[in-house]
């Protein structure tokens, strides 16, 4: 009898375990690579098709004010993983700096309250993971055909195929195998929309009857813009033929995924190319109008990727859907960083500008977020740390520089930011200056130094494109220094000590 009534209670404890680890929300957050949000359709977009990600949108919240603290590949990472900005969590840049994993971060706590953990596709933070029940990331920026895996033993694992679909295929063998009486975190990194821009072969020419209206600003001589000036980042001058637009005769080594391409899959990529670029060159263009080719041409790729990248998105929810996970799964989409689509003649990030420095984002939380909720406070990548903790029920170490936004799309009564903060450090690719600055719901204060050494700033409502630097122009003395003392009250709030000399040390011109 005695050994009975044991037996029971076991067995009650265990079952209550797992009905308490069963409340707790699952978590799935994807991150993309340079997924601008002016080609989301849930963003307003009437070209670019992404069903999946405006699929979230619609059964949960859109963040229209949604911004990264450092508009990079790896630190916007880090920033994600820890919710500190890059001057504490100690990567800056993706040249000079490493990840440092021994350091908390929220997918540690939430291990620590049972969890299981995985991250999964791009990592690209210079490390190994650490804080992971599971990890399979693509070696460096990865390829977009027949990519490398680190596998946890350390050993490289070559998956032939598409790598959106190989990545999701990976998410999905690993949610097969997980321990279904515990909650998990799956962080999903994916490669695209990353330069160069090579879709599946089934979505390669899926663009190709589009004639891509050129931004209002396409031809920009950024006048009294000095950072903007010495940028390397033209669609004119920087985006390659044989590189970046898979025109491959215009270049010895082309582009490096289509080098591992199996027979079958070159023959695709062969039959949609090699047209194109017999009839280019067949055209013999010059001036504006080999320009407006190489925009038109990258559009379509760029495009034809995000849309590879959104069905595999839409494969997610559809595993949660079949799976019965989707009542208790939060699930959040976002890029890195935003990204140029022509505007101002350029692809590619870093600047503060609201193309590079705005990111898509995007959550579903059934059962507590509304579904078509719209939001238009000012949230960062920063915040998504404190936010899957408060969700999970965790508390949100001190030590944390983000805010849970939570009570801002629960209907609770709670206030925004009123202003963020940007740092941007890399001094390198591309030729875009070290900056720094400041934004609230209509002004912009950005310091540029090392390469340039200037300030610059912009009333988005009269002019959303930032096209008039008003900085030292006569009646914005008082706008400015306002922003001059919300820069300051960011910096010292957190305790970003080199920007905080720059600041004290010159204020430039």
């Amino acid at each position: 009898m005695k050994k009975i009534i044991i037996t029971s209670l076991l067995f009650t404890i265990f079952t209550n375990n797992v009905s308490l680890a069963q409340q707790k929300p699952n978590i799935v957050i994807i991150v993309s690579d340079d997924h601008a949000y002016q080609a989301i359709g849930a963003y307003g977009s009437k070209i670019a098709k992404t069903p999946n990600i405006d699929r979230i949108a619609k059964e949960g919240v859109t963040f229209n004010k949604g911004y990264v603290t450092n508009s990079i590949c790896g630190p916007s990472r880090a920033v994600i993983l820890t919710g500190k900005y890059s001057h504490k969590n100690g990567f800056k840049d993706n040249i000079s700096y490493q990840f440092d994993g021994s350091q908390d971060h929220f997918v540690k706590q939430l291990q620590k309250v049972g969890y299981q953990t995985a991250w999964i596709g791009k990592w690209h933070l210079e490390s190994t993971p650490q804080g992971f029940n599971y990890h399979k990331i693509l070696k460096g920026q990865g390829h977009y055909y027949n990519p490398e895996f680190l596998n946890m033993d350390g050993k490289l694992e070559r998956i032939n195929g598409y790598v959106s679909n190989v990545i999701e295929d990976e998410v999905e063998k690993y949610l097969d195998s997980r321990d279904k009486s515990q909650p998990f975190c799956v962080v999903i990194g994916h490669k695209a929309t990353h330069r160069t821009w090579l879709p599946d072969t089934r979505d390669m020419g899926l663009y190709d009857n589009v004639s891509f209206p050129l931004p209002k600003h396409f031809y920009d001589h950024y006048m009294n813009r000095e950072a903007a000036k010495v940028q390397d980042m033209s669609i004119d001058k920087t985006m390659l033929m044989g590189y970046d637009l898979k025109m491959l005769s215009y270049s010895k080594n082309g582009e490096p995924s289509v080098n591992r391409m199996t027979p079958e899959q070159r023959g695709k990529f062969d039959a949609y190319y090699q047209p194109i670029e017999a009839d280019l060159k067949a055209r013999n263009l010059s001036g504006k109008k080999l320009i407006e080719w190489k925009y038109q041409r990258y559009m379509r790729d760029y495009l034809s990727t995000a849309a590879s990248l959104d069905r595999n998105i839409g494969r997610t929810l559809d595993y949660l859907e079949k799976n019965n996970l989707s009542k208790n799964t939060i699930v959040i989409y976002l890029s890195d960083q935003g990204f140029y689509l022509g505007e101002h003649g350029w692809f590619d990030k870093r600047f503060m500008y609201e193309e590079s420095f705005r990111t898509p984002l995007v959550m579903r939380y059934p059962g507590v977020i509304k579904p078509g909720t719209k939001s238009d406070d000012l949230v960062l990548n920063m915040d998504i740390a404190p936010t899957v903790l408060d969700a999970a029920g965790v508390d949100i170490p001190k030590d944390i520089q983000g805010e849970s936004f939570l009570p801002l799309v629960t209907g609770q009564k709670a206030q925004g930011r009123s202003a963020i903060y940007y740092h941007y450090y890399e001094n390198s690719e591309h030729s875009v200056s070290p900056h720094f600055g400041v934004k609230n719901k209509r002004y912009k204060l950005i310091r540029f130094y090392t390469r340039v050494n200037s300030w610059e700033l912009y009333d988005l409502q009269k002019d959303p494109h930032e096209v008039d630097n008003v900085f030292g122009k006569k009646g914005y003395e008082k706008v400015t220094a306002s922003l001059m003392n919300e820069l300051k009250n960011q910096m010292e709030k957190y305790d970003d000590a080199d920007a905080i000399k720059i600041f004290s040390t010159q204020l430039g011109k």
